[in-house]
């Protein structure tokens, strides 16, 4: 990498007195708020149930960077910001980065981009990539986190599934083009429970929105009921979601269902005169009018057998905006009204839960395995993980309790702070001039209690 040789850098000054920069503070960082996350990692035990997913065989003697060590270093830092391992080459040497990773030896370097390379191409027996992790483990450790966040069992979880684009821009596995999304890319499938992930399923875009969300659901619920057997399970997505397999095994298993379900002819003739009424209203008021009804309805083939569907007839300035949705909730709890407008619109949050995994590059998926993608996808998943319970447990009834990731991060994290290292400490000095220092420390007292 280019060395930068100039020591001082001269700008124009804005009065009489010159103004000079250069790179001679010392132990210096950006990231003092990191402090905060790794206070968040000790109350969840995020990493060392991670390193135990993962199988490594290299030679003990030989190792320099313990597997627990590479796999904090590498969240901590796309939680921070840094997204490409380029990046470790000078993150290595950040004591902060090693007190974060929990190495003992502060004065020696943290893994570099070749060996944290080799972390994220898992390759079974080739000779240079020895460490692998098994994806059913991860699966379940993102459930037991969510499942330990309840100091009691809830009476309702509501899953909700989503799938998304990840565009490609080489030649990875599994590489389609989509013709919705107009490019080559990865669909993968996410569910949430409220703000927490639950499942980050890498897979091809050539396959249907709903391919294999029955066996994540049957996974989930699997668990969450060994933990909670009297909890209610709800499913909501949108008609992508909307299935017959999926619908009947949550008969099935009793498990409750509330799926878009895309428009037809038979249906929209069905909501013929609500929409007649929507319509009469709008040119009265000139404002956008709704009216809801429902109704039993079965598909003529892929159906096999009637079920509730509430239709909305909605006309606006633009003209008709007829929509309808399928589930097993009845009319006495859910009414139609709520039951779309209440319920169902608030699915629409999980599309700002999606946008944070981008956020934390979950789009960097460039390995030349679907299953190192996999660990990509993971890797960023669990620094959401933990983004989300310092948000849950730290930012509390404060202002940045709904606060996104890039927000948290750049008004949490990024904190000036002078390093100074002795024998018996590590001594951060935060800048005096920073902005929120009443929420850095309601955080940190929430964080200890």
């Amino acid at each position: 990498m280019t060395e930068c040789n100039q020591e001082v850098f001269q700008f124009a000054p804005p009065f009489s007195r010159r103004v000079e920069a250069s790179f001679t503070g010392g132990r210096i960082s950006s990231d003092g708020g990191a402090l905060l996350l790794r206070q968040a990692e000790r109350r969840i035990g995020l990493f060392k149930r991670l390193a135990a997913s993962f199988t490594d065989k290299r030679r003990p003697d030989r190792v320099m960077h313990e597997l627990g060590e590479m796999l904090a270093q590498r969240v901590f830092a796309l939680a921070l910001g840094y997204e490409d391992l380029n990046d470790h080459e000078q993150l290595r040497d950040d004591p902060l980065m090693a007190v974060l990773s929990g190495k003992r030896a502060l004065d020696q370097p943290l893994a570099g981009k070749s060996t944290l390379n080799r972390l994220e191409l898992p390759g079974g027996d080739k000779r240079y990539h020895k460490i692998d992790y098994k994806p059913e483990k991860i699966d379940a450790l993102l459930c037991d986190l969510f499942v330990e966040s309840h100091a009691t069992p809830p009476e309702q979880v509501v899953l909700d599934l989503d799938a998304t684009d990840i565009p490609l821009h080489g030649h990875q596995p599994e590489r389609f083009f989509h013709g919705f999304y107009d490019s080559y890319c990865y669909l993968p499938l996410y569910i949430f429970a409220g703000d927490q992930l639950l499942c980050a399923r890498l897979r091809p875009a050539n396959k249907d929105a709903a391919k294999g969300a029955l066996d994540e659901v049957r996974r989930i619920a699997g668990q969450l009921r060994a933990r909670w057997p009297e909890v209610k399970i709800v499913l909501r997505a949108d008609s992508g979601f909307c299935r017959e397999e999926l619908m009947a095994w949550c008969e099935e298993n009793k498990v409750d269902y509330l799926f878009g379900l895309a428009r037809n002819k038979r249906l929209q003739k069905i909501l013929g005169k609500p929409m007649h009424e929507a319509r009469m209203e709008h040119e009265k008021t000139k404002k956008a009018a709704r009216v809801f009804t429902e109704f039993p309805y079965k598909t003529r083939k892929s159906w096999a057998r009637e079920r509730r569907v509430v239709g909305k007839a909605e006309y606006l300035d633009k003209g008709p905006n007829p929509r309808f949705v399928v589930t097993s909730l009845g009319a006495e709890r859910w009414p139609a009204k709520d039951l779309y407008e209440k319920f169902y619109c608030a699915r629409g949050e999980m599309e700002n839960r999606i946008k944070e995994q981008m956020s934390l590059f979950a789009y960097r998926l460039s390995t030349e395995e679907m299953k190192g993608n996999q660990l990509r996808l993971y890797l960023s998943g669990l620094a959401y993980t933990l983004v989300e319970a310092l948000r849950r447990i730290a930012l509390k009834g404060t202002e940045w309790a709904q606060a996104q990731v890039d927000t948290i991060r750049r008004k949490l994290f990024k904190i000036g702070a002078v390093i100074r290292i002795s024998a018996r400490r590590v001594m951060l000095e935060l800048s005096s001039t920073y902005a929120w220092k009443h929420l850095y420390t309601q955080a940190l007292n929430a964080l200890r209690a």
